[in-house]
C-alpha cells in the first residue's frame, strides 16, 4: 500500500519533518515565502494531507480543489485562515499546535512590555546614531525616562493559556492584574494569579499596560478601535502578540501620534509583512517585531512534533490529539483509507 501524500507549505524544523517523512510521501514548498495562491491550488489536487501555516488561505475554493484531502495539520495555534465549518462539512480534520508555544509567547509579551515602558529600542538608537555622544553627558536626570512596572495595573484581554502565563509573569513584577474574557476564571485560579475580572471598558480605563491574548473572530475584529483607545490612560501602553486585526491599525497610529496613549508593543499586524515605509515604522513610541511570538527553538520544535503527531495518529485511525473541529468525527472516521 502506498504512503499517503502530504504537502507542507513551508520548511518546518527537522525534528517533525523527518518523522513525517517516515510515514508519508512528502513534498515541501522550498522557498522562504508562502506558495503563491495558484501554486497552492494546484498542489492540493492530489494530496491526502496538508501542513499549513497561518499565511495560507484555506477556503472553500481550495477545499473543493482538494478532492482527496482528509486532514489539515496546521503549524500554529490559531486557525482563522481556515474555513473551519466548510472543512467540517467536507469531512476534513483540522488540527493545531496548542500549549507548546505558551511560554515563548508570554516571554515575548513581557519583552515588549519592558522594551516599550523602558524605551529600550529608543535608547539603543540613541547610542548607535551618536545622539548620546553629541549630548556631551554620560547621564542626565531627564534622559529617556520610562515607567516602572511595580504597583502598576496590567489588563489582560483573553485569559487562555497565554494570558494566564503572562499573568503569572506579572506576579514577579508585583503588578495588579485585571482581565477580560468571555469566560471567567474559577475563583481558585483568580486567587492564584491575583487576577480580578473586569469589563472591557473598565479594564481599558484602569490599566497602565493592556495586553491582548484573545482569538481573532468576528466579535474581536477591530475590538480595539478609536473609541476604546480613547478610553485608555494617556500614560498607558498597549501590547499585541495575538492577531493584528484585533486592533484597528489606523486608529492606533492616530492614538500614538496624538498622544491618546503613551506607546505600543506589536508582534502582529493587519497586513504581514509590514511594509518598511508604514506609518508605524516612523514612530518612536512603538516597538515592532516581525511575528516572533513562538520564535524559540523549544517552541518551534514542539510545534513541529505536534504537527507530525496529529498526522500519524490520524494515519493510525485515531482522533488526533489536537483536533479543532471535533464535530468532524460525526462526518467521517479518522484515517486515510
Amino acid at each position: 500500500m502506498s504512503k499517503p501524500r502530504v504537502y507542507i507549505t513551508r520548511e518546518i524544523p527537522s525534528v517533525g519533518l523527518e518523522l513525517i517523512k517516515k510515514y508519508f510521501e512528502v513534498e515541501v514548498w522550498p522557498e522562504y515565502w508562502a506558495p503563491p495562491r495558484e501554486i497552492l491550488l494546484e498542489k492540493v489536487k492530489n494530496i491526502d494531507g496538508l501542513v499549513s501555516l497561518l499565511t495560507d488561505k484555506i477556503d472553500a475554493e481550495l477545499l473543493d480543489k482538494a478532492k482527496n484531502l482528509k486532514i489539515i495539520s496546521q503549524y500554529a495555534v490559531g486557525y482563522d485562515n481556515i474555513d473551519l465549518s466548510y472543512a467540517t462539512k467536507k469531512g476534513v480534520y483540522v488540527t493545531n499546535t496548542p500549549g507548546v508555544l505558551t511560554d515563548s509567547t508570554a516571554d515575548l509579551t513581557f519583552a515588549l512590555i519592558l522594551a516599550i515602558t523602558r524605551r529600550i529600542v529608543e535608547a539603543d538608537k540613541f547610542v548607535r546614531d551618536g545622539s548620546w555622544e553629541r549630548s556631551r553627558t554620560g547621564w542626565h536626570p531627564l534622559m529617556l525616562l520610562g515607567m516602572e512596572l511595580k504597583g502598576k495595573t496590567l489588563g489582560i484581554i483573553g485569559m487562555g493559556r497565554i494570558g494566564r502565563a503572562v499573568a503569572q509573569r506579572a506576579l514577579g513584577f508585583e503588578m495588579n492584574i485585571l482581565y477580560y474574557d468571555v469566560n471567567k476564571l474559577p475563583p481558585e485560579e483568580e486567587k492564584r494569579l491575583n487576577a480580578q475580572y473586569a469589563s472591557l471598558e473598565e479594564l481599558l480605563e484602569k490599566s497602565d499596560v493592556v495586553s491582548i491574548h484573545t482569538d481573532l473572530n468576528k466579535s474581536t475584529y477591530h475590538l480595539i478601535n478609536e473609541e476604546r483607545l480613547k478610553r485608555m490612560k494617556k500614560t498607558a501602553y498597549i501590547i499585541n502578540v495575538a492577531r493584528g486585526p484585533i486592533i484597528d491599525t489606523q486608529a492606533l497610529v492616530k492614538a500614538l501620534k496624538e498622544g491618546w496613549i503613551a506607546g505600543a508593543g506589536l508582534d502582529v499586524f493587519e497586513s504581514e509583512p509590514l511594509p518598511s515605509n508604514h506609518e508605524l515604522t516612523k514612530l518612536n513610541n512603538v516597538v515592532i517585531v516581525p511575528h516572533i511570538g513562538s520564535a524559540t527553538h523549544e517552541a518551534r520544535n514542539g510545534m513541529a512534533m505536534k504537527v507530525a503527531t496529529n498526522l500519524i495518529e490520524f494515519l493510525n485511525g485515531r482522533v488526533p490529539p489536537d483536533l479543532v473541529n471535533k464535530e468532524v468525527v460525526n462526518v467521517r472516521k479518522p484515517g486515510f483509507y
